[in-house]
C-alpha cells in the first residue's frame, strides 16, 4: 500500500504541473481511484480520524496519544474482542462484553469499504449489541489488508472467512461526528467520534 507511504512520507508530489489537469472531457470516463485512496478520501469526507502505523509500536504509541488527547484513561476503554485485547494487552481496560458506563470501544472490524468511507462490523466484533447501546467514541484497530472497494465484496469475504457459521448484526458505521446526529441526512443511523488506526499489513 505505497499510497499511504506517499501521503504521510512524502510532501513532493503536491508539486505536479497543473499542465493537463482539468482538460478532460465531460464524457470521458471516469478516472478509477486505488481502493486505498478512494477509502481515504471517503473515510475523511465522512468526518473520520485515521492514523497510519507501519508497524505494532507505532499503533501503541498511536493509542496512548489519542487517550492523551481526549483525556481519557485506560479504565474508560471497553474492548469486547479478545484477539484485540491480546495486541494492546499493556494497556489495563475492561476486556468483556459489558460496555456499560465505558467512554470508548476498542474494536477490530470486518472490512473498510472504499465506496463509501465506511467501516463494516458484525457479530464478530460487536456481539449482539446495538450501535446506539454502545459508546459514542469507537477506536477501530485494522489492516490494509481489509480494504475493499464495496460493501457487496466486503459481504462475500464475511460469508466467506465464516463458512461454517455467519455472523449476524451485520452493519456499516459511516458517520464519525456526533454533531451530525440532528441532521436529517444521517437519520436512522448511530454516528459514532471514531479514530482508525490503521496497520501496515502488505
Amino acid at each position: 500500500m505505497s499510497l499511504f507511504k506517499k501521503l504521510f512520507g512524502s510532501k513532493q508530489k503536491k508539486e505536479v504541473s497543473g499542465k493537463g489537469t482539468g482538460q478532460r472531457g465531460e464524457f470521458m470516463p471516469e478516472i478509477k481511484l486505488p481502493t486505498d485512496e478512494k477509502f481515504t478520501i471517503n473515510f475523511k469526507k465522512n468526518g473520520g480520524k485515521f492514523l497510519y502505523c507501519d508497524s505494532l509500536e507505532e499503533i501503541h504509541n498511536s493509542f496512548k496519544n489519542i487517550l492523551a488527547e481526549n483525556n481519557w484513561s485506560p479504565e474508560d476503554v471497553c474492548c469486547i474482542d479478545s484477539k484485540v485485547s491480546n495486541v494492546f494487552n499493556q494497556f489495563n481496560f475492561s476486556k468483556n462484553s459489558n460496555c456499560q458506563g465505558a467512554t470508548l470501544l476498542l474494536s477490530p472490524c470486518e472490512n473498510l469499504v472504499a465506496d463509501n468511507g465506511a467501516i463494516l462490523i458484525s457479530s464478530n466484533q460487536i456481539k449482539e449489541s446495538k450501535l446506539n447501546e454502545l459508546p459514542d467514541n469507537f477506536i477501530i484497530f485494522a489492516t490494509t489488508s481489509q480494504l475493499v472497494d464495496t460493501i457487496g465484496e466486503g459481504l462475500r469475504g464475511i460469508k466467506n472467512n465464516n463458512k461454517n457459521q455467519i455472523p449476524t448484526n451485520i452493519t456499516t458505521i459511516k458517520h464519525f461526528s456526533i454533531k451530525e446526529e440532528n441532521d436529517f441526512l444521517t437519520y436512522g443511523s448511530s454516528s459514532k467520534n471514531l479514530y482508525l488506526l490503521l496497520l501496515e499489513d502488505l
